[in-house]
């Protein structure tokens, strides 16, 4: 047995108390609710400094992420920037956190954190005078398998047109940089120079002085024991020292963060995980070497490795059977005085790891252990944090759910500390939107998730990729129950909602790949149904608002850079951010004078509503705006029979001259009342019907047995994605979002700059009109094999990155491959060529006129030209 094993059987018991005797600070009995406010009296000197009565914003919470948007917005100019924390700075998790930093990020947005964290971690021992234990000595991400390497390959990908420094290096580089692994199962790695660890308390202390250098006040401790929302929107935020009165408060109080949020009714979705590390005596190996050993990340044995001081620090990510959940602090709170505590450390749990990690690193099992840590660290149930405006309560912002709070605190204070300052975000973050979340995230839905989150840390990550704990929510379409049998579902803000359908002798089921998988053929089955017969989709996630009262016409069109519909007529409108950016696409029907129907996509909720509540608020605007989401369900039926189908079933004429696109009536179905537009994602003839939720199971049998002379079918959202792009349908969050404005993005037929209302973004549009463009948003078909673009792509020219796809599918009807792109204007000319990266490859690609496909209206409009 290694010494590494004996020095866990025998020794640990021992290193842990004596190591939770040297670091761990008792805390003195305290708790977010059990302190009552005391009131200002006479008292202007508290803590050893001036209290303030009033602050432009008031920040909860003194770990990482609190401190730097403290310092973050004072550095930015804000006034009266106050941080409170209840014990002392860095209790929670950030005291015990292994510190490291990266710049990988498997997803796209979140890259721009960790770039802004690591620059801001470089610089800042030399602005502030503290030292920050800052060391660089890279990254590799070990691939072991063929399945990791095209794993990495993906991310390459995905990553040559961002600034993050990476580079997929072959075994013989990997050797060089970490010379003590046993590379014979080593296929490949990402390495990213700049990568590495810091010191959390050194970070954290260096950021207050920082904060405190700009004017910030923090004080501790300093219990928040109330919050109190005022009429204009401010908050009275109550502590025994005295009541501040804020323009604006954020929740940075990591595991805390339920009660906090509890105090103003709100149950946020984050739950300790049980983490732990094991810190290693000097390694005369590492000790011998030159330079420090780059951080590892062993994806097959989940886990990270890196050189502390002259011995090594491993951290393990257990299964989700093994992993633990802190669950009694959901139904509980933490216990009282719970700061800068550990956890008992179960060794068991991560033997598995320990085994893996003394094969890839052979030296560790001659290694003796001097401590272990186990402490607890936030998850939310898809991992990511909670950032920005909450829903529901004006001026509340979260900085809430970091399982990785040292690598996003520095970007995550300079992006929130921007949005709060001029108003919108700096560039899009949906992902981390806290208004992804609802009431349908259960307790339970979060503990499956959480588990599986932490279980599937270091898992491949395919395209499409699904998790399948927690689900079905309590959000299921009034049809889930006759699909579930056929379909593969997708998750979609807690809905289940079919991506594709399976017949007899199809491969069925989940079965993720980086190339084209068990799916291809059927959804091209499904593409063909639609456009020759006739299909039906689940559209019911689409969040769904009405908005009525005196002022609706004033505030749409104060909110939308398109003119309000006519009664009975739909349009596609987008709300802009003050500088032109796309912050929401979204239907417009106007049902009665005054009465609207608002549609957006399905993960655009809350995040569309608290946009309008917010200048209904600030503009005081005479309206009511419901959130019908879940009252009402969707159908949409499609395809060159689909008048014929419906037809069977209404009174109403559904001719052309009877029944327009974009018009929206009131009918009658099988004996049903809905509302039904023409209107269709795919393209082609079509409608989507508004049902209640209570008759859409009805609704839709009494469709598929009218159908059935017209062959009709089930279709899914992986084949209406390949319809609306074959059509040139731009979609939110890939071909618009905050980080595009909507001229670039091909959207001027919505935009009306010469309508009289002052929309939001309008004056900005106008500035960048004249300016002119430098990107624009072109259309491009590919040459491909076995693999089909998905979107942010890398797109080279002669050697060079000249741009990004912003989503990408194969077009079953013209039989190619194709997607949207960004590119600089001067190559936006038909018959430009350039390459896209996939797996590792360029692959050749051309822009081409758009569409490849026309829609049913296009093609309907020139027909009657025709033969007119």
């Amino acid at each position: 047995m290694s010494r590494f094993f004996n020095a866990i059987n025998t020794h640990i018991r021992r290193d842990f108390a004596a190591y939770r005797a040297i670091v761990c600070i008792p805390l003195r009995t305290i708790s977010y609710t059990s302190q009552k406010h005391v009131g200002n009296g006479d008292s202007t000197m508290v803590l050893g400094k001036r209290w303030k009565d009033v602050a432009e914003t008031v920040i909860i919470g003194g770990g990482c992420v609190g401190v730097s948007l403290a310092y973050h917005l004072a550095k930015a100019g804000q006034k009266d920037v106050v941080l409170l924390e209840k014990s002392e700075l860095t209790a929670g998790s950030t005291w015990h956190a292994a510190g490291l930093t990266t710049y990988y990020h498997p997803g796209i947005n979140l890259k721009k954190v960790h770039y802004h964290s690591i620059k801001l971690y470089e610089s800042l021992e030399a602005e502030t005078g503290q030292a920050v234990g800052f060391h660089q000595p890279g990254s590799i991400r070990i691939a072991s398998t063929p399945v990791r390497v095209d794993e990495l390959k993906y991310q390459m990908a995905r990553t040559h047109w961002h600034p993050t420094p990476q580079w997929l290096i072959t075994p013989e580089k990997i050797k060089e940089l970490f010379p003590l692994l046993n590379m014979d199962k080593v296929l490949a790695g990402l390495y990213n120079p700049g990568d590495g660890h810091i010191d959390p308390y050194s970070l954290t202390m260096a950021l207050a002085a920082g904060a405190r250098m700009y004017g910030a006040q923090i004080y501790n401790p300093a219990l928040v024991s109330g919050l109190t929302p005022t009429s204009d929107g401010k908050w009275d935020v109550q502590t025994p020292h005295g009541t501040i009165r804020a323009n604006r408060i954020v929740n940075a109080t990591g595991f805390w963060a339920r009660e906090v949020g509890q105090q103003i009714g709100f149950d946020h979705p984050t739950i300790p995980v049980h983490h732990q590390y094991v810190v290693t005596a000097t390694v005369p190996e590492v000790k011998a070497l030159k330079a420090e050993l780059p951080v590892i990340r062993d994806l097959e044995g989940s886990y990270y490795l890196r050189q502390e001081r002259d011995g090594l620090l491993f951290g393990p990510y257990e299964k989700e059977e093994k992993m633990v959940l802190q669950d009694s602090w959901v139904r509980d709170g933490v216990p009282p005085g719970f700061g800068k505590e550990l956890f008992e450390s179960d060794l068991d749990r991560i033997m598995h790891h320990v085994e893996m990690a003394m094969e890839m690193v052979p030296v560790l099992k001659n290694a003796d252990i001097i401590n272990i840590v186990s402490g607890p660290i936030t998850y939310t149930p898809d991992l990511l944090p909670m950032v920005g405006p909450h829903q529901g309560a004006r001026n509340y912002w979260t900085a809430i759910g970091f399982g990785y709070g040292v690598i996003h605190a520095g970007g995550i204070g300079k992006f929130l500390s921007d949005w709060i300052v001029t108003g919108e975000p700096p560039y899009d973050l949906i992902e981390c939107d806290p208004n992804r979340y609802g009431k349908w995230t259960t307790v339970p839905y979060l503990c499956a998730k959480a588990r599986e989150s932490y279980g599937f840390n270091n898992v491949v990550g395919y395209p499409k990729e699904e998790r399948f704990a927690g689900r079905p929510t309590n959000r299921t379409s009034g049809v889930y129950e006759l699909l579930k049998g056929k379909a593969s579902m997708g998750f979609h803000a807690g809905w289940e909602q079919p991506h594709w359908f399976y017949k007899p002798g199809d491969n069925a089921g989940y079965k993720p790949s980086f190339r084209r998988t068990n799916w291809f053929g059927p959804v091209g089955r499904e593409c063909k149904l639609v456009m020759e017969k006739v299909g039906v989709v689940d559209l019911t996630p689409f969040g769904k608002f009405m908005v009525k009262g005196k002022d609706s016409h004033k505030l749409l069109d104060r909110l939308f850079a398109n003119t309000m519909p006519k009664v009975g007529l739909t349009n596609i409108s987008h709300m802009l951010t003050p500088t032109g950016r796309v912050y929401a696409e979204v239907t417009i029907t106007q049902l009665t004078p005054g009465e609207f129907l608002l549609i957006t996509g399905s993960g655009s909720e809350l995040h569309d509503l608290r946009w309008m509540e917010k200048e209904v608020a600030e503009g005081a605007y005479d309206v009511d705006i419901s959130n019908v989401t879940e009252e009402i369900g969707v159908l949409g039926v499609a395809g060159p029979k689909a008048r014929d189908v419906l037809q069977k079933l209404t009174q109403e004429d559904m001719s052309d001259a009877s029944f327009k696109f974009l018009h929206c009536k009131p009918i009658q179905l099988g004996g049903i009342n809905l509302r039904a537009i023409r209107i269709s994602y795919t393209g082609e003839l079509g409608w989507e019907l508004y049902i209640p939720h209570k008759d859409m199971a009805a609704v839709y049998q009494a469709i598929m047995a009218a159908g059935e002379d017209e062959g009709i079918d089930n279709f899914g959202t992986y084949a209406m994605s390949s319809l609306r792009l074959e059509k040139g349908f731009r979609g939110w969050g890939a071909e618009m979002n905050c980080d595009t404005n909507p001229l670039e993005a091909g959207l001027d037929y919505f935009i009306k700059l010469n309508k009289h209302a002052d929309f939001i973004g309008k004056a900005a549009l106008q500035e960048i009109k004249a300016k002119g463009l430098k990107r624009k948003l072109s259309y491009i078909t590919m040459e491909t094999d076995d693999v089909d673009p998905e979107g942010n792509e890398t797109i080279w020219l002669n050697g060079k990155v000249v741009g990004n796809t912003t989503s990408g599918a194969y077009s079953y009807t013209a039989q190619q491959s194709l997607a949207f792109a960004y590119l600089p204007v001067e190559l936006c000319s038909v018959g430009q060529k350039v390459e896209v990266e996939m797996l590792g490859r360029k692959y050749p690609a051309m822009v081409v006129q758009e569409p490849l496909v026309l829609t049913e209206p296009t093609r309907t409009r020139l027909q009657k030209k025709s033969k007119a």
